[in-house]
């Protein structure tokens, strides 16, 4: 009865879980982009962020709609790197903000000084899809 349970489980476990290896396709030319700030802006906080998408569209997150995603941006942390990102979820924390409501723009508040952003797009389940859309990495000064 046990290993019922457990092959059960297992099954179950196999047909709910999202893939996470980077398996959403994005379709060939799909850009994000901040429309603001611009790189190298010299600001003050709090920080309006815009984001642009091109040739795809804004999906909340848990919506599976091919050629659509949500926003994440990453702040004062490394490049995204698609050899080592870009198969799992992308993180929840200081340096990655979600925007899984389907949001365009955001502010943030952030300490006077010089801070990286970078956009990435991620798929229904937050993960950068199998051809990473992801923006360049900008450099702000907040005063």
């Amino acid at each position: 009865m046990k290993r019922l349970i457990l092959a059960a489980t297992l099954a179950a476990a196999h047909v709910f879980t999202p893939a996470f290896a980077g398996e959403t396709p994005a379709p060939e030319g799909a850009a994000v982009y901040f429309i603001e700030p611009v790189d190298g802006a010299v600001i003050s906080g709090p920080v309006t962020v815009k984001f642009g998408l091109s040739g795809m569209g804004v999906a909340p997150a848990g919506t599976e709609r091919e050629k659509t995603g949500h926003h994440h941006v990453f702040i004062d942390r490394a490049p995204f790197d698609p050899a080592g990102d870009a198969d799992d979820p992308i993180p929840s924390d200081d340096n990655h903000k979600h925007f899984g409501g389907g949001q365009t723009e955001t502010t943030l508040d952030l300490a006077p000084g010089t801070h990286t952003l970078q956009m990435v797009l991620g798929d229904a389940f937050h993960v950068p899809h199998a051809s990473p859309v992801i923006s360049g990495q900008i450099t702000i000064t907040v005063k």
